[in-house]
């Protein structure tokens, strides 16, 4: 048997990070089991729909690196993939549960509706939702509440006695009375759309998914949908409800640790904002798919194609997985480190340009400066702030200047010093190292310590007493500015002297 899984979200806002992650294991799952990868548009929420979010939908996985074998734009056996556009398909298959007596046309007002719920909460009744009085109208009765002009809806006969048992990869058997499941809901609304029961029974069924991974805030839905498939004499996929992922909250008071479904108030939770922010696809990649699974509880960094080969159903965890923001940053600035200088300042370029720091045609102005800030960064982001010392902060003031147990005088000799062995060294186009070396070499001969060399020039060239490594600034900054700052910082120190 050819798997067959799908990641089928309703385009009603960004990609989420748990639904991220529940694409990503129903794409590995069906990549280490040689099948196929569906991706289903579930749109029939009209008045919440946005084509904002479903292209960030098809963004998000194309970033990602993630392609579907069929769906969407590529097209497949089983067209269309969007909801919104089998309709009819619904349309028949709704009414061919009632004519089998599994479902029925209810003609209830929104009115009647709301009354009835109303009632029930303040009867606090035990039984709430429909109370199935159109279950058993005749034919007579519906004729004429057909003559009134009342569109109805289609609703499915729930069993009112017995059981009904599904079983999950993870969780086992999962049983739940009859009585207490939604009592008849609606599947075809009285426009003619259908609701996510409906619809999303006859698509898994008619598209052959073999394997159904969502979330395990799904698994109320279970015993309903294990109905429908049985009204309709069809044989459910496996079911395997995948745990939540929770993000951590610590009570600012007490310090107690709490959990809860992650939200914007952890942080953020859209892949747009993390891509913005500057991470890496292939650690946020990595990272998500080890929130509820592991492989062998060490092995921690995986390329995507090994995922593709490694993943397995198994290695699931059933507790829910924390969403550790820190974890993800250290996996990212990881990822970085891996970039060839090329690749990165490939990548940091944008970030640059977008702050107005460099133009398109300056990229060896920052292919120089990459090397320094390279074991530094943890977001791509964060390179803009690490420019800071562009912006000239105007003359120094000499106690910045001046080194712990030195003078303005002993400081004064060790700039100067500096700055004629870094113009020759510029001059003579040393890297990086070599002008490290020669002037640590030089501090030596003068009887300085390295920092009474390097902390003076970090200060002149960039009026901060932290920055990227004074020659990496240089290099961005251009010689002839940071040339013209450390003669300003030398008057400074002549006139404290």
């Amino acid at each position: 048997m050819e798997v067959r899984v799908r990641y089928a979200p309703s385009p009603t806002g960004l990609q989420h990070i748990g639904g991220v992650r529940t694409a990503l294991f129903n794409y590995f799952f069906a990549r280490a089991k040689g099948g196929k990868f569906i991706l289903r548009v579930e749109d029939t929420d009209r008045e919440r729909y946005s084509d904002q979010s479903l292209q960030d939908l098809y963004d998000t996985l194309d970033w990602l690196g993630i392609k579907w074998d069929e769906g969407p734009v590529v097209g497949g056996p089983h067209t269309p993939y969007v909801q919104s556009e089998r309709l009819e398909i619904y349309q028949e298959y709704a009414k061919k549960l009632v004519d089998m007596g599994k479902a029925y046309y209810c003609y209830c007002t929104p009115e009647r509706l709301d009354a009835l719920r109303k009632k029930q909460e303040e009867e606090k009744s035990p039984v709430q939702g429909y109370d199935r009085h159109c279950r058993n109208l005749t034919q007579e009765e519906r004729a004429e509440l057909e003559k009134q002009g009342i569109r109805p809806v289609i609703r499915l006969k729930v069993p009112t006695e017995g059981s009904t048992t599904f079983h999950d990869i993870l969780m086992g058997d999962i049983t739940r009375e009859n009585k207490d499941i939604s009592p008849d809901p609606v599947l075809l609304k009285s426009d003619g759309y259908p609701t996510y029961h409906l619809a999303n029974v006859i698509d898994d069924h008619m598209m052959g998914i073999t394997h159904i991974m969502r979330a395990q805030e799904w698994i109320p839905s279970g015993p309903l949908h294990i109905i429908l498939y049985q009204a309709f004499g069809w044989e459910p996929p496996v079911y395997c409800h995948l745990p939540m992922v929770m993000g951590k909250e610590v009570d600012p008071v007490t310090g107690e640790v709490h959990f809860a479904k992650l939200s914007k108030r952890h942080g953020s939770t859209s892949v747009r904002d993390f891509r913005a922010k500057g991470y890496l696809p292939e650690a946020l990649l990595n990272y998500v798919s080890l929130v509820g699974w592991s492989y062998d509880g060490e092995k921690e960094f995986f390329t995507r194609e090994e995922l593709e080969k490694v993943f397995n159903l198994e290695s699931i965890n059933k507790a829910p997985g924390v969403f550790d923001y820190q974890k993800l940053d250290w996996f990212n600035g990881q990822y970085i480190r891996m970039k060839t200088d090329e690749e990165l300042a490939d990548l940091l370029m944008p970030y640059m340009v977008n702050a107005g720091i460099l133009k398109e045609t300056e990229k060896q102005r920052l292919l120089a400066f990459v090397p320094g800030v390279k074991d530094r960064l943890v977001l791509l982001s964060d390179v803009v702030t690490m420019c800071e010392f562009l912006k000239d902060q105007g003359k120094p003031a000499v106690q910045l200047l001046i080194p712990k147990k030195m003078d303005a005088q002993s400081t004064l000799k060790a700039l100067e010093l500096t700055y004629a062995f870094v113009k020759k060294g510029f001059a003579e186009k040393m890297t990086d190292q070599q002008l490290q070396d020669g002037l640590c070499a030089l501090a030596a001969e003068n009887g300085f310590k390295n920092a009474a060399m390097f902390n003076p020039l970090r200060t002149a060239v960039t009026g901060l007493q932290v920055s990227p490594p004074p020659f990496s600034c240089i290099r961005l900054m251009g010689e002839q500015e940071a040339f013209r700052r450390i003669e300003r910082a030398i008057d400074v120190l002549k006139e404290e002297a």
